[in-house]
């Protein structure tokens, strides 16, 4: 099933899930219409941090506490607790779990402690997609007339029908397309704020099978972290592309992201979208 702009713009109770790379104003769009008090803004990464890695999420901060002979003591004592912070507004726990792989002297995971937690944030993805009618219905229970899902970027990777089949039955799946300008942009912003990311294992290792042979490396332990995520971004870019047209093209629709993040309002952006 999926709902065609005319019968979108007919809903009385309107839903929407937003898909696209990350930065290319997903989130900037779902904060625009929840100012809107009729808008529930449901966020995939806040359910995420919140519910399904949170347990690893302050397991990891243990550990990096850990390192600090005398913060370990105070944590084994009755000094200091730990708790989860992520927010709407700031999601860098969650980033900070995900990790970069390389050189531990460099901030870096080994391998296989990098692949471990890529495989429970995909896993954890999946669950908070999946639990989007119920947090539909509670929206509703709770007086909001429309429903806004701000997936993550990797949502296009999950490869998972179920996801995108629930996804497409409640929801108008848009994907926010990046234009050439716009994708020079968010390889500009992967270049100066590396952000960590989910990768799909075999993408994941072809890329590091290529980098290490460009640059004679012998191990995954003697890349730079962040030289790593510069290189790897703009081809992950060009990796997700062909799978958010797939995912558009037989669950949903495609609008350019310029159009939409310049939108000012919900009327416009409503408009924009129910032109398509």
């Amino acid at each position: 099933m999926k709902f065609s702009a005319q019968e979108f713009s007919k809903l009385k109770n309107k839903r929407l899930t937003l898909l696209g790379m990350s930065g290319v104003g997903k989130s900037h769009l779902a904060k625009l219409f929840a100012l809107d008090d009729n808008w529930y803004h449901y966020s995939g990464d806040y359910r995420i941090g919140t519910k399904y890695l949170s347990d690893d999420i302050i397991e990891n901060i243990k550990q990096k506490i850990s390192r600090d002979a005398s913060l370990a003591k105070l944590l084994d004592s009755i000094y200091i607790g730990i708790s989860n912070s992520v927010n709407f507004d700031n999601m860098s726990l969650i980033s900070d779990f995900l990790g970069k792989v390389g050189n531990p002297e460099q901030g870096g995971l080994p391998i296989d402690e990098f692949c471990r937690r890529q495989v429970l944030h995909r896993e954890a993805e999946i669950k908070a997609m999946l639990d989007v009618p119920r947090f539909i219905e509670k929206s509703q229970q709770q007086g909001y007339n429309h429903f806004i899902n701000d997936a993550g970027g990797s949502l296009g990777e999950l490869d998972d029908d179920r996801v995108y089949e629930t996804l497409a039955k409640h929801t108008l799946i848009l994907y926010m397309k990046a234009n050439k300008s716009s994708e020079s942009a968010l390889i500009e912003r992967a270049q100066t704020h590396p952000k960590p990311l989910y990768y799909q294992p075999e993408f994941l290792k072809r890329q590091l099978g290529i980098y290490l042979q460009e640059n004679h490396f012998d191990y995954v332990a003697q890349i730079n972290p962040n030289a790593f995520m510069h290189w790897i971004f703009p081809r992950l870019l060009e990796y997700r592309k062909p799978k958010y047209e797939k995912i558009a093209k037989q669950y949903g629709y495609i609008i350019d992201s310029e159009q939409l993040y310049q939108c000012r309002s919900i009327d416009e952006a409503l408009e924009l979208i129910q032109e398509e």
